[in-house]
């Protein structure tokens, strides 16, 4: 997450495959020689800048002398010292952009020590053992990984104490040594791993802050932030046309400087991983190597959880407040279903490393906020609506709400495609209001029948013409209906879907704007221009996707309100149905056929299995 490409020098997965078999490119030396490289793309910038000066030192001091007069030499010492002049003033502002633009920083929370006692001890002791400068403090982000981060900066955190650094192999120690950075810990680590893979996966992470100390390869990297931060700067929009100008060319230049570095960062960097790496070969390696699958079951239950259990919170406003609690509950059901994870559960009978924060409770709650921020776009606090949510009030206050607020959509988008509440025949039964049944009859509706449902849409309602031509002349397609996939109930269905996008677009495009600014817990701000969320969870859905889960909804609700049933969590697929108290995985399917192929008899014949009346009317929100 952060802006820099620099920022970290390790992270939690690097360690594993490198090490003793790196040669020097690719070790601490290594990395010195690249740093050095990124200098001296620096240093040459410098000189550039200085030539015109300097040739207009010599024609003045030539002029002086009376060793250079003339009208030529007068005219070339005016003209050099003007070029010179320029030249100076705009490097003088590309020098201060880069050496004062803010670096972009990961949005974390902050951790401080009287917060977490026993986890500093524990990153203290690591670093002792691998004889390397303890990171000056330790924050939590909410995603699965690990890393360094350097906040130096003075527009940053307060300056840190110089840390005292071991000198690299084959390099003599420098009189100033920079801060430690600061240790960036994923915060579902800590609840799902144990005390002892925490210290295993963290080694190769704190073993970064040997090379880190280095005076040239901290001069590189915070050259290399600048350069980034000045890049950034310079494409902030909303500026006068002069304005634009300068920093157009500030930042021309900075990009100009960075493509000259760039490999050579590129380069330092993974000299710094493997280096890291090879410190760390002699602590809990054996360990280690089992704790990295940990990393990638936390990532995976993690995925899981943010997609299909907080996600459907973070649309309706609720953030649920116990996100890394709720990870231990998905892996431990993902360990019980997947025979590949099996045993891992086993584990949780030993000390999990979330016990060595003094208020876990009150830490995972600031992370599952700024998890909400960084993955949906939420506020950056809680409010009247954007408010937190327990696990136990989960399936009542997000998932019944979920599904009675798609079904209350559906129907509002039925009657704005003017289908009627109830049929025109005798025998049916269908009650007027929102049922089960007209949904079903609605999308199961074929040849002339499909035109009594399709009348002109009220008005705002957005319904292409070719929905519309579908609706009117559903006879002449009749004859299709034997594959599933012409007829009045493919245009019915395409019609309702094409309606709830519509719908949806228009409740997002009403929806206040997100303000950009800082994320919790450490007053670290995201660049101005950043858009939120971050990264979308999901790809955006189509519209039969859509369609499909909000029949689904209006199903679940006619089972909750008819057939005694109820909402549920399940901790890998989020809001479930439960019957009886067990949960339905059979519902999909039926759904399916009636959206995609019009054939409503599966889910009737589920629907009568359970007791469920969808002639009676349901409750909506």
């Amino acid at each position: 997450m952060s802006g820099s490409s620099s920022s970290s020098s390790s992270s939690s997965g690097a360690g594993s495959g490198a090490g003793s078999g790196i040669g020097d490119e690719l070790g601490a030396q290594g990395a010195r020689v690249r740093a050095l490289a990124v200098l001296r793309v620096r240093s040459r910038a410098l000189a550039v800048a200085l030539l015109p000066a300097a040739v207009a030192v010599v024609l003045l001091a030539g002029g002086a002398t009376g060793h250079l007069r003339g009208a030529g030499w007068d005219a070339a010492r005016w003209a050099v010292t003007a070029f010179a002049a320029v030249v100076l003033l705009l490097g003088a502002v590309v020098a201060a952009v880069i050496a004062f633009a803010r670096p972009a920083l990961s949005p974390t929370v902050a951790v401080s020590e009287a917060a977490a006692p026993d986890l500093y001890r524990l990153v203290r002791d690591l670093a002792e053992r691998l004889e390397v400068p303890a990171p000056s403090a330790i924050a939590l982000t909410p995603d699965c990984d690990s890393w360094l981060e350097d906040r130096t900066h003075p527009a940053h955190a307060p300056a840190h104490a110089p840390a005292r650094a071991p000198a690299l192999p084959g390099v003599g120690r420098r009189r100033r040594t920079p801060a430690a950075p600061v240790l960036v810990i994923g915060s579902p680590f800590l609840w799902w791993m144990r005390v002892a893979e925490l210290r295993a996966v963290l080694a190769p992470v704190v073993a970064g802050t040997g090379p880190s100390a280095h005076p040239d390869i901290a001069a590189a990297r915070r050259f290399v932030r600048g350069l980034d931060a000045a890049v950034a700067v310079a494409s902030r929009p909303g500026r006068g046309a002069a304005r634009r100008a300068a920093f157009g060319l500030v930042g021309g230049v900075a990009r100009l400087l960075l493509r000259g570095c760039g490999e050579h960062a590129a380069q330092m960097e993974r000299g710094v991983a493997a280096a890291a790496s090879e410190r760390a070969q002699g602590v809990d390696y054996g360990l280690r190597i089992v704790a990295q699958e940990q990393v990638g079951l936390a990532y995976a239950g993690w995925d899981r959880l943010l997609t299909r259990v907080a996600l459907p919170a973070w649309r309706m406003g609720r953030w649920p407040s116990r996100l890394d609690a709720g990870v231990v509950s998905a892996l431990t059901e993902l360990s019980r279903r997947d025979r590949l994870a099996e045993g891992f559960a086993s584990r949780l009978g030993e000390r999990p490393a979330c016990d060595l924060l003094e208020e876990p409770g009150a830490v995972d709650e600031a992370a599952s906020l700024l998890a909400a921020r960084l993955f949906h776009g939420g506020p950056a606090e809680a409010g009247p609506d954007w408010s937190p949510v327990d696990w136990q009030q989960y399936p009542e206050e997000v998932v019944d709400r979920k599904w009675r607020t798609e079904a209350a959509r559906l129907h509002r988008v039925l009657d704005s495609l003017g289908v009627r509440r109830s049929t025109d025949t005798a025998s049916s039964t269908t009650a007027p209001g929102p049922t089960l049944a007209r949904v079903m009859d609605h999308l199961s509706s074929r040849g002339p029948a499909s035109s009594r449902g399709a009348a002109t849409p009220a008005p705002g309602s957005t319904r292409d013409h070719d929905h519309g031509q579908d609706h009117d002349h559903g006879h002449d397609h009749g004859h299709d209906d034997d594959h599933g996939h012409g007829g009045g109930h493919g245009a019915a269905g395409d019609a309702l879907a094409a309606g709830i996008s519509a719908e949806l677009a228009r409740e997002e495009a009403a929806a206040p704007p997100v303000p950009a600014g800082a994320g919790t817990g450490d007053s670290v701000t995201l660049w101005g221009t950043d858009p939120l969320p971050l990264s979308p969870l999901q790809p955006p859905r189509t519209g039969r996707e859509l369609l499909a889960d909000h029949v689904t909804a209006m199903v679940c609700c006619s089972a909750v309100d008819t057939a005694g049933a109820a909402p549920g969590l399940d901790w890998l697929d989020g809001p479930t149905l439960l019957i009886d108290g067990e949960r339905r995985t059979d519902l999909g399917g039926r759904v399916l056929s009636l959206v995609e192929g019009g054939d409503a008899e599966p889910l009737r014949s589920w629907l009568a299995s359970l007791g469920v009346r969808p002639e009676k009317p349901v409750r909506l929100v």
